[in-house]
């Protein structure tokens, strides 16, 4: 896997459990769309 990608994954998952926010917020606070929320974590 690509190191970015890797590191958006990373980032996305600590920002779910630190927050314990759901896949809509979590897409609003980094500006990508659900279905990339979905797609990264699924990763």
């Amino acid at each position: 896997m690509k190191e970015y990608i890797e590191e958006r994954v990373v980032k996305i998952a600590d920002y779910i459990v630190e927050h314990n926010a759901t896949v809509r917020q979590t897409a609003k606070e980094f500006g990508v769309s659900k279905s990339t929320v979905h797609m990264v974590v699924t990763i």
